[in-house]
């Protein structure tokens, strides 16, 4: 397979105020939220990164996607350095995170042309696309209803539809099913199995054990911003279920769970 990521000795650190520092029960002012992560992911496939909260998988993804700027290492994507060449990156990826807040006053009809012009895509390719993506999540009968009247559910499907409305190759979604409910996180599941078949490589950050048994061919583990195992999943796993495995990791890796 291709590599179309790769993840090279990557490092973040971050500063804390005085509140995030009583919330992290620490005297340090600062933290250190990625500490030189490394891995590759392959054309064609769906990685999954795996952690608590608070592990480093969404600062990963973030650098990935060159939001934020590691402190040391690289990240290349087709071949493109997030950190030298940041343009060629965003043209390549499709970014969907919980963080992505719509505007309440915008209506999905807006909005995805919006994106799809951010990206140069033609009118006549948006018109198609955003036809067959709405019509997919069941967005048409609402295209002209501002944001702020929809509900959790949909907004999600709207973010999904405008983060990928250039239809990129790589595409990266962190906590693609949190806080949906289980239709439209079964929508969501499917489609990215759709994705994968159409030959789309896709990353996912996630805490669901059952989400990365359901889609991923490999994963990561992530914990304390270390990248402490990676390998396809059933070598993971290791005959056992990937909670069990996971817990068994986390015990090696920090000590006995309070």
């Amino acid at each position: 397979m291709e590599e179309i990521l790769r993840v090279e000795n990557v490092s973040k650190t971050f500063k804390l105020s005085s509140k995030q520092m009583k919330l992290e029960k620490t005297k340090d002012k600062k933290k250190v939220a990625v500490n030189n992560v490394s891995f590759s992911a392959y054309e064609g496939e769906i990685f999954g990164l795996l952690g608590p909260n608070g592990a480093g998988k969404t600062t990963t993804l973030r650098m990935i996607a060159t939001l934020i700027k590691p402190d040391g290492g690289d990240i290349h994507v087709e071949g493109k350095s997030s950190v030298k060449e940041p343009v060629a990156v965003r043209q390549r990826i499709g970014f969907l995170t919980s963080e992505l807040k719509l505007e309440d006053f915008f209506t999905p009809n807006y909005l995805f042309d919006y994106f799809a012009t951010l990206h140069g895509v033609d009118a006549q390719t948006t018109k198609e696309r955003k036809k067959e993506l709405f019509d997919r999540f069941g967005i048409s009968e609402f295209a002209e209803v501002k944001v702020a009247n929809l509900s959790t559910g949909m907004k999600q499907k709207v973010s999904l539809v405008v983060s990928i409305a250039h239809d990129p190759n790589f595409i990266i979604f962190d906590e693609p099913t949190n806080g949906l409910d289980v239709i439209t996180a079964k929508v969501v599941t499917d489609f990215l199995k759709d994705l994968k078949e159409e030959g789309k490589s896709i990353i996912l950050s996630t805490h669901i054990f059952e989400l990365v048994e359901k889609l991923c061919d490999r994963v990561g583990v992530i914990i304390d911003g270390k990248l402490v195992t990676c390998g396809n999943l059933e070598e993971i796993k290791d005959g056992k279920t990937l909670e069990d495995r996971f817990f068994e990791i986390y015990e090696e890796t920090v000590g006995e769970i309070a």
